[in-house]
């Protein structure tokens, strides 16, 4: 899977991508600290059918950062730059984690441009709890203090995949860029209800997958999310946690490839 680098047309801003395949587009987004190679185990079986742009989210990668303090919006736009570069548009868009809020964002602001959206692992309407325990977090590493061991260890068990899986995200943590983490954090704590009250708008294909011991982006989110959007369909994979696009590969591949088959909906502009 090449890098592959692209100057935005609306901001100027650069990013990294991986850009594989032909037929319809795909575009894919990573979690906070992850990499667009996050996506390989999904990029090597959509790719036969399909186009798929896996794209380094904003300070992670090779991505240029977003000014400190952008918020979800931001980066929704951000999202909307790359498909109008591109001009790939409508898209089926799939995002994990933070991604997982861009995907929906995007499909919210921009359905003529969404033919199917799925969220992996996404977080929706945190509880009291939930929510402290996140805008914590991004406190801490705002003020530089980042711990990556604690996210490790909520993540993943110790079965040999997930293991295999975990040293590859310590070693995507490891490099992260810190402003890029902390800017790109916080709009992950502040954001799970920034377009939630809009998801019944999504008439599109809509698919929520998490895994069934993920304590943070929890099965009762996803049947939150699809109760909200007209055509939603939440998935829960059994054992797994927070990155279920590693660990369980084969079961995430299989889902994306029917949720690709789905007839696509796609909202005209007004």
């Amino acid at each position: 899977m090449t890098l592959t680098t692209l100057r935005l047309s609306r901001s100027g801003q650069t990013i990294a991508m991986r850009d594989q395949g032909a037929g319809p587009p795909v575009v894919m987004i990573h979690g906070v600290g992850m990499q667009s190679a996050a996506w390989a185990p999904q990029i090597s079986v959509l790719c036969k059918t399909h186009r798929v742009i896996a794209v380094d989210m904003p300070g992670h990668g090779g991505s240029a950062p977003l000014v400190s303090g952008s918020q979800l919006p931001d980066f929704v736009s951000w999202c909307h730059d790359v498909v109008q570069t591109l001009d790939v548009g409508p898209v089926s868009i799939v995002g994990h984690s933070m991604g997982a809020l861009i995907a929906g964002g995007f499909a919210v602001e921009h359905p003529d441009l969404t033919a199917r959206v799925c969220l992996i692992n996404g977080v929706y309407r945190r509880d009291v709890e939930a929510a402290t325990a996140v805008m914590d977090r991004a406190a801490a590493i705002k003020a530089g203090k980042i711990d990556l061991e604690t996210p490790l260890a909520r993540w993943f068990g110790d079965t040999p995949i997930e293991l295999a899986a975990r040293a590859q995200v310590a070693g995507w943590l490891g490099a992260i860029d810190r402003d890029g983490y902390a800017t790109a954090y916080d709009a992950f704590a502040k954001g799970d209800a920034t377009y939630a009250a809009r998801y019944a708008d999504i008439l599109c294909p809509f698919v929520a997958i998490t895994g069934g011991d993920d304590p943070n982006s929890t099965p009762a989110m996803s049947q939150k999310m699809v109760a909200d959007a007209p055509n939603g369909n939440a998935i829960t994979v059994p054992g797994h946690r927070h990155m279920v696009n590693l660990t369980a590969p084969d079961v995430i591949n299989t889902q994306l490839s029917a949720w690709l088959r789905m007839p696509a909906t796609v909202k005209e502009p007004q």
